[in-house]
């Protein structure tokens, strides 16, 4: 079965999803799964910024003003995207990062943590039916702006999620003989 539901994920984005909302329950229940992915040192690293409602529009507009106040040349287009795609979701979840502040090992393996945390949660949604996706607007650089980040915690981006009506979603890989070299 999870065999299946790993090859069945699949990246739904905002513009896809449906008005449906998702309840806290099952929001409690996907983040329940991201607390049991493997963490070297037990730094169990991942925080989670749980957002919906009227924070999805100010997520959205807080995104739109700081690319529209650091960008050379802002286009319409993307600033509008950057403020609807927010309020699209059911839920925008900010993936977050808590350092060991001892660095009693290397950063990279707490990102891994963090996005092993995030893959949890993605093959979970998709048990659900859910649609997610996970984005790393440049802009996660300011989100110390928007939230109370604590020493040593930084934003890797935000993990969306909403009901889609799609049925037919399909994924493609290249074989794994082409990836893989027995020695």
């Amino acid at each position: 079965m999870i065999e299946e539901i790993i090859k069945n994920r699949r990246s739904v984005f905002p513009v896809q999803y449906n008005s449906e909302e998702i309840s806290r329950e099952t929001i409690e229940k996907i983040l329940e799964t991201a607390n049991w992915a493997p963490t070297h040192k037990k730094t169990e690293p991942w925080r989670f910024k749980v957002m919906q409602g009227e924070k999805l529009e100010h997520l959205g507009q807080f995104l739109a003003d700081k690319y529209k106040e650091t960008a050379e040349k802002p286009s319409d287009f993307k600033y509008k995207k950057l403020q609807t795609n927010p309020t699209k979701a059911s839920c925008v979840i900010a993936i977050c990062m808590q350092r060991d502040l001892k660095e009693s090992l290397p950063e990279w393996e707490e990102i891994a943590a963090v996005a092993m945390a995030v893959q949890n949660m993605w093959l979970t949604a998709s048990h659900y039916g859910l649609g997610a996706y996970w984005s790393s607007p440049g802009l996660i650089k300011y989100m110390d702006e928007f939230f109370s980040l604590k020493e040593g915690e930084k934003c890797l981006g935000f993990f969306y999620m909403g009901n889609y009506d799609e049925t037919e979603l399909q994924g493609e890989r290249t074989a794994i003989e082409a990836k893989v070299e027995w020695l």
